[in-house]
């Protein structure tokens, strides 16, 4: 009897289906594969382990979503989920890093902006409003009084733009002649504390995805061939070479000439396919008339 149950446990496991996994394209048993709770996609579990894992080290912790970007239901991961698929190191830098982006979406709470210090401080809730509604705060920890809009040192006599405009000088645009007092400054558009160790000074802010220099902060979005460092007082201090900055630019040239020409070989044949494409949405809507006639009982 024994002996039995064995073969046919042995037989069941032989035709047990194997199922795809849609991020390595490994078929698996469905004993290794994971169900996600909110849209019940399926995964091998360890590739949701390391899809977790570089989420988590890249710092996008808001919303971890399904891993496949067709998902009709977009399902989120939720905080036990994760936990149960990543190692104790990663899920406590998950909470670290889900913290602070829950304080820095509450209107009412925010980091104090002095580097260093990682106290919450308590605002009114406008301080995302105008500058009229701007009120000092002080950080109980280290005593620092800034602007609850800006974030820069209390301006009692000063608009905030003109406090941001000093700003580039003193606080967040330090001179670039001292190296040590520039490790650390803050975003120009969300205010946030950046280390900059290493690397070209083409920066980009993780929390806000704002682009910009890191000596004078004026913003690269639109600079795609970084020509900022062909001149003024940032010329020739990006921290790469001459000739990579040309390779850079050569890229970037030949990926949107290669999207023209591609349009410009394109289009002869999208002009010359549409007669036919409309030709046969026609034949075919008549054809579907001409059945839907012969179905009609006289």
């Amino acid at each position: 009897m024994a002996t039995y149950s064995a073969s046919k446990s042995t037989v069941e496991l032989a035709i047990d289906p194997l199922i795809m996994c849609k991020l390595c394209l490994m078929e698996c048993p469905l004993q290794d594969m994971y169900e996600l709770h909110d849209c019940k996609c399926l995964y091998c579990e360890m590739c949701m382990r390391q899809y977790l894992d570089v989420m988590i080290k890249e710092g996008s912790v808001s919303d971890i979503t399904c891993p496949d970007a067709q998902c009709k239901k977009q399902g989120k991961l939720e905080t036990p989920e994760i936990q149960k698929l990543v190692d104790k190191s990663n899920f406590e830098r998950y909470k670290r890093l889900h913290y602070m982006r829950e304080i820095d979406m509450d209107p009412n709470r925010t980091f104090c902006p002095e580097a260093g210090c990682e106290t919450v401080c308590h605002v009114c809730s406008n301080r995302l409003e105008e500058n009229v509604n701007a009120t000092p705060v002080q950080c109980p920890t280290c005593g620092l009084q800034f602007c609850s809009v800006c974030k820069s040192k209390w301006h009692a006599s000063k608009s905030c733009d003109e406090a941001m405009t000093r700003g580039k000088q003193d606080d967040q645009g330090i001179p670039f002649s001292s190296a040590e007092d520039a490790r650390i400054k803050r975003c120009p558009v969300c205010h946030v504390p950046i280390e900059r160790n290493d690397g070209c000074a083409q920066m980009m802010c993780k929390r806000c995805k704002h682009v910009f220099c890191w000596y004078c902060l004026s913003s690269l979005d639109d600079d795609f061939l970084l020509r900022h460092y062909d001149k003024g007082p940032c010329k020739n201090k990006l921290g790469h070479s001459r000739a990579s900055v040309i390779w850079h630019r050569t890229q970037v040239v030949g990926i949107f000439a290669g999207f023209g020409v591609l349009l410009l070989v394109a289009s002869p044949f999208l002009l010359l396919a549409a007669p036919c494409i409309l030709c046969c949405k026609c034949k075919m809507s008549k054809c579907c008339e001409e059945e839907e006639g012969e179905g009609i009982p006289t």
